[in-house]
């Protein structure tokens, strides 16, 4: 193993350089892959977004969905069905356009898939006959390939991510707006509550909204520099896609009619850079127990000749392992000092050590990553540990909101705006205009200031004129800078 250096540089002094520095040293990604934009995530990594995946999963079938898996490749032809589709794509895609070692050229050139609609509708238009064949509620675990201009960064922004897509067709419009409320619940249930990620949900302005969808809902969260990063996004596909694609079916009355769509789409890979940038701390990484690659680790403290603690933690880990994800690190090359430091950096919630005054004893001491607090209690007090690592979980998330509420203002003054978004950051609410144009051009006057939309089932009615042209206003909305 490589020697191991902390973080050297707080992460409210440089977020950006303590993210990379996290990255790197808690061994998360690689980014010496070399194709430019695409990048190795490492074990550490992965165990932990592996953790994700099924929590969303678990969810997801909960609530009705069934996994599948559908080609990576699609045909242009398919592509091009849905206009608005694929103009919104089109400069984001990767073509294959030969195989094999004579080069020899494909008859349709073919998409590495950006999402997975002109994939998954060619089928569903195969499998829906009748009402008896819906709701058909669908999703994948899958890669996805987006040609991305911007810089890139590992698990924030990159030309390849890994997510869930789910895409379901109704029989009428009032199911499909209901499953667009219940991927909103899907959120909470999971990226809030078991993820420990506070975020709010926007309707997306018509100039931002998905390429072909009706319309747009999309989480955001607000990262430790002020920057907000877009979580998982439902949209309201309506018929859009069922009319090109043919997904009809007969009706209990016998009239044919077509499907009404939704798709949602929580980009694991990304959530896990909120993961990052929210909980983590000077030491490194914070990971929450719900969804840590591991949850607790043991550092025994040995004396040369003294087995009474290796005993100990034996069995201490033979009853842990049944309940939590648990490591022994007893390795003789390293010291208990190095190894708290490098569990600290990796993130782990828990870590328990035993000495040989506590094999005396009859104790334990733990732990916690959150706070550092050291917890004495008797070995025999698995409880103990199961309530202390609901606290931390708790705690993360009690912390995370707590942030998140303070990066939330009001701002009825242009140059108020421009001076708090250049120096903070964060969800600002305004009065806008409506018009594409005029967020055109606040984005330009604030160097990167977005319209974010306006919040989902809360109506807010605007009393005054826009922030920017000071026309009359037509909706609330909030405004941040986004990666």
């Amino acid at each position: 193993m490589a020697e191991q250096e902390g973080i050297t540089v707080k992460k409210s002094d440089d977020f950006s350089e303590w993210y990379t520095q996290v990255v790197q040293k808690a061994e998360l990604a690689d980014i010496r892959y070399n194709v430019k934009g695409f990048v190795v995530f490492r074990p550490w990594s992965v165990k932990t977004m592996n953790n994700m995946f099924k929590v969303l999963e678990d969810e997801l079938e909960s609530k009705g969905h069934m996994p599948t898996l559908f080609p990576a490749l699609i045909p242009e032809s398919n592509f091009k069905k849905e206009s608005e589709h694929v103009e919104g794509f089109l400069p984001e895609v990767f073509w294959v356009t030969k195989t094999g070692s004579d080069v020899e050229k494909l008859e349709e050139p073919l998409a590495l898939r950006p999402t997975s609609e002109t994939a998954m509708y060619k089928m569903y238009s195969m499998w829906v006959r009748s009402w008896r064949d819906l709701p058909l509620k669908l999703y994948q675990r899958c890669q996805v390939w987006r040609y991305e201009g911007k810089a890139t960064r590992p698990f924030i922004r990159g030309r390849e991510f890994y997510w869930i897509e789910a895409h379901d067709a109704f029989g009428t419009e009032e199911e499909a707006v209901k499953q667009v409320k219940e991927d909103m619940e899907t959120t909470e249930n999971t990226i809030h509550k078991k993820f420990g990620i506070p975020f709010i949900f926007f309707q997306r302005p018509e100039h931002d909204k998905f390429a072909g969808a009706v319309h747009t809902y999309a989480a955001d969260t607000v990262m430790p520099d002020g920057r907000v990063l877009q979580l998982p996004s439902t949209h309201l596909l309506g018929q859009n896609f069922s009319k090109p694609f043919d997904i009809k079916f007969i009706d209990k009355d016998k009239s044919e009619k077509y499907a009404w769509q939704t798709c949602y789409g929580p980009a694991v890979s990304r959530i896990f850079a909120a993961v990052i940038g929210l909980h983590g701390d000077d030491k490194g990484l914070v990971l929450p127990p719900e969804i840590a690659g591991l949850q607790i680790v043991i550092v025994p403290i040995l004396k040369e000749g003294d087995k009474t603690v290796l005993k100990k933690v034996s069995g201490l880990y033979k009853k842990l392992k049944e309940k939590f994800s648990v490591f022994v690190d007893d390795r003789k090359e390293y010291t208990p000092g190095w190894k708290y430091n490098y569990w600290e950096l990796k993130g782990i919630p828990l870590r328990i050590e035993v000495g040989p005054k506590d094999v005396k004893n009859k104790q334990m001491i733990l732990v916690r990553r959150d706070t550092g607090e050291k917890i004495v209690a008797k070995e025999t007090d698995i409880k103990k540990i199961a309530s202390v690592m609901g606290d931390i979980q708790g705690n993360l998330m009690k912390k995370a909101d707590e942030y998140f509420k303070k990066n939330m203002g009001e701002i009825k003054n242009f140059d108020d705006l421009k001076k708090i978004l250049e120096e903070k950051g964060g969800l600002i609410k305004i009065e806008w205009c409506g018009n594409k144009e005029c967020a055109d051009e606040m984005k330009e006057k604030t160097n990167g200031g977005v319209i974010r939309g306006t919040v989902f089932g809360k109506e807010e009615k605007p009393k005054s004129t826009c922030i920017n042209c000071n026309s009359k206003s037509k909706s609330v909305v909030y405004i941040a800078k986004q990666y």
